[in-house]
């Protein structure tokens, strides 16, 4: 294709660094890396859906970098690029001088991609498999423009709270979903601005950290727009640098940047740490009939790991996401991308921390995962990055790799979640692995210089039933997703109370917020880092769908109302929440340890008898442990809690080990106990009368303080 070369400002050569956008007092340098091109062009334009008003053709190359200065422009201008060179599929290449291309480094879009064109332009597919042959049409109308940005912001001396993991309560939440709801009652709702209304309840529940799902701008896939639906959970970046613009007021172009920066230092002026779900395992341009938006047809061979046969080597993409493609982050240009990025949203954009999705695929080198492959080498040697929170869901579709991440790295612990949710509800021969899930996994951790705390524990998360659902439903119920129920996890270690969903029956919602309140107690007062599930505080429901990636509507939003509704479960959680921060021993740094250095036990084990239990017992289903607090790091000291996880239909007597030093066992949690008596507050902890057994209820947790 050929492009007419229409500008008539004065173009300079400028710098091949940084890349992307970058706007000074004289003007705008331009960089994009492309091994592989044969021609760059940069165009400009004064409206997202307007003709370009300049077309320049970037003539000098440095290091694979095109680079263009061009004075007078200032931030806000809108830009995109076309990159020649051949369309050779078979062989990786994928240029088409037709398609509008996005920067990669990119800081804001105009709005949403949106594969319109085959509905707009009447699109037939020039062959069988459309990747075939290039599509020869136009698009620069319907493709959003990247956005100049100027970094400057009023961060009112914002400082992060920078807070040990071990003192983290990690609250796991959409950025639009909290909010956009109609029950939120804030003025903007479903925005960054409106997330901030809600702040003061973060505060109340005790939440010191926020895990947004993705933030990045990303991309509705195809096969959703034409089902009518989206891509509601956001893991389908085009955009590794630019905040979601939908999550925006869009009262002006790019607005979206300073509205979460607003966000964040409110978030830090609340003592609240921000740490956002980062996808850099592939992108939103999906497999080999996927859209051209950006990387394909900047430079495919370098973006992506391709694979093929013998006669097209390069056709396909490697896919160990299971989302089409991945992003080759081996290549020294796709690497340094992703530092870019990551340094980015600490520096400028102030963010506190990362959990990385599907981490193991950044780590996979020749095919397998390698806990020294270079991208962990290079996030343990740079000094920004290296100093913030890295959290790994450490699997993909073909590896698990629980406990095998760098030092420096914490982990989605799957096995604590798998394991809490068959002993809760009553699954026999767990108690072994529950004793090492509650006092921080050593066995996963323990043999590589970590801690406890980078044990990230969590019973439910965005991916999966929510807390309700866990114990109202026994199968998953997907059918609004439109695939006849066929995606999402069959294997969720649910129980239904014998009633699938919703019900009247007294005593099935009873038993269900009994077992709610027990999976809260071995989340939120057990060793590790804790990650609560946004919503399962007050009782959200998906209505039995365990994977609304798609739903972007009130299935997934929060609806406020329940908060009234079950007060009795959010009062609950924070107590629990306040409890787990004034006793040190659910913050400690090293694991529990049966028997200290000095013969006083960090932990101590007992049968519901008051014996030694038999951990190779197939049917034990009840089991007690005694926290010693005597050598607690911080107030208040020389404490005793003692613990008893009864998952038995049936009750169990328990025997109470005797205190010395006149000391007596007091009742804190009973979770059979009716409202306001299931967690007493601090000072009104019930002496227990006799104080030498317990008698703990079918399905309870019971903890009760020696003092």
């Amino acid at each position: 294709m050929e492009l007419s070369h229409r500008t008539k400002r004065k173009i300079e050569i400028g710098r091949h660094y940084p890349l992307g956008a970058q706007a000074t007092v004289e003007g705008v340098n331009f960089a994009l890396y492309s091994q592989h091109a044969r021609e760059v062009y940069l165009l400009l334009f004064d409206t997202p859906d307007g003709e370009p008003t300049d077309i320049t053709p970037l003539k000098h190359c440095t290091r694979h970098i095109w680079h263009c200065f061009v004075p007078e422009l200032a931030a806000g201008q809108l830009y995109g690029y076309k990159v020649l060179g051949s369309y050779d599929p078979a062989n990786g290449l994928r240029f088409n001088g037709y398609k509008l291309l996005l920067d990669p480094y990119a800081k804001a879009v105009t709005g949403k991609f949106r594969n319109e064109e085959n509905l707009l332009l009447g699109y037939c597919p020039l062959a069988a498999d459309k990747d075939m042959t290039a599509d020869l049409r136009e698009n620069m109308q319907l493709v959003p423009k990247g956005i100049v940005i100027d970094d400057d912001f009023d961060w009112q001396g914002d400082q992060p709270p920078d807070l040990p993991l071990e003192k983290l309560v990690i609250y796991e939440v959409h950025a639009k979903g909290f909010t956009a709801h109609y029950t939120s009652g804030v003025k903007q709702p479903g925005t960054y601005l409106g997330f901030i209304e809600k702040i003061p309840y973060l505060r109340a529940l005790g939440i010191n950290a926020v895990e947004f799902l993705p933030i990045h701008e990303h991309y509705g896939e195809d096969f959703l727009q034409d089902k009518g639906l989206t891509n509601y959970w956001g893991y389908n970046t085009v955009g590794f640098f630019a905040p979601e613009i939908s999550y925006s007021t869009r009262k002006r172009p790019g607005c979206q940047v300073a509205e979460f920066k607003t966000l964040v230092r409110e978030l830090h002026k609340a003592g609240i740490e921000v740490i956002l779900d980062v996808v850099y395992n592939h992108s939103g341009e999906g497999n080999e009939h996927g859209p051209t938006l950006s990387f394909k047809g900047i430079d495919n061979p370098t973006y992506y790991m391709l694979c093929g046969d013998e006669a097209e080597p390069l056709r396909h993409y490697r896919n160990d996401s299971g989302c089409g493609n991945n992003l080759n982050a081996n290549h020294p240009a796709v690497l340094r991308l992703i530092m870019d990025s990551l340094r980015y949203w600490v520096e400028v954009m102030h963010v506190d921390g990362f959990r990385f999705d599907l981490a193991s695929v950044l780590g996979r080198e020749e095919g397998n995962f390698q806990k020294g492959a270079s991208f962990f080498d290079c996030i343990a040697q740079d000094p920004v990055l290296s100093r913030v929170k890295l959290i790994a869901e450490p699997w993909d579709i073909g590896t698990y790799q629980v406990g095998n991440f760098p030092v420096d790295w914490s982990e989605w612990n799957g096995k604590f979640r798998d394991t809490m949710r068959k002993f809760i509800k009553g699954d026999a021969g767990l108690v072994r692995d529950f004793g090492k899930r509650i006092t921080g996994s050593s066995d996963l951790f323990g043999d590589d210089g970590r801690h406890a705390y980078n044990s990230i524990n969590f019973i439910t998360c965005h991916d999966g039933f929510t807390l309700h659902d866990l114990v109202a439903y026994n199968q998953k119920h997907n059918d609004a997703n439109r695939e006849n129920n066929r995606d999402g996890s069959n294997d969720n270690n649910s129980w239904n109370c014998g009633h699938e969903g919703e019900t009247h029956d007294h005593a099935i919602n009873r038993l269900r917020r009994q077992l709610a309140k027990n999976h809260l107690c071995a989340l939120l007062l057990s060793v590790g880092t804790p990650m609560l599930l946004g919503g399962d505080e007050f009782f959200r429901t998906q209505r039995g769908n365990n994977n609304t990636y798609c739903q972007d509507n009130d299935l997934s939003w929060f609806n406020w109302h329940l908060l009234e509704k079950n007060r009795e479960i959010w009062q609950f959680c924070k107590r629990a929440i306040d409890f787990r921060q004034h006793y040190s021993v659910f913050q400690r740094r090293k694991f529990l340890e049966g028997l200290g250095n000095d013969t006083i036990a960090d932990i101590t084990w007992y049968a519901a008898d008051g014996t030694m239990p038999d951990w190779r017992d197939r049917e034990l289903r009840t089991i007690c442990f005694e926290f010693d607090g005597r050598e607690a790091e911080h107030a208040p000291r020389n404490y005793h809690l003692y613990f008893i996880y009864n998952a038995d239909w049936r009750p169990m007597p328990c025997k109470l080990p005797c205190l010395a030093d006149g000391k007596k066992w007091f009742r804190v949690i009973d979770t059979a106990r009716p409202y306001g008596q299931d967690f007493l507050e601090h000072g009104r902890e019930e002496f227990l009368q006799p104080n030498c057994a317990y008698a703990a209820p079918p399905r309870s947790v019971v903890m009760l303080l020696g003092k």
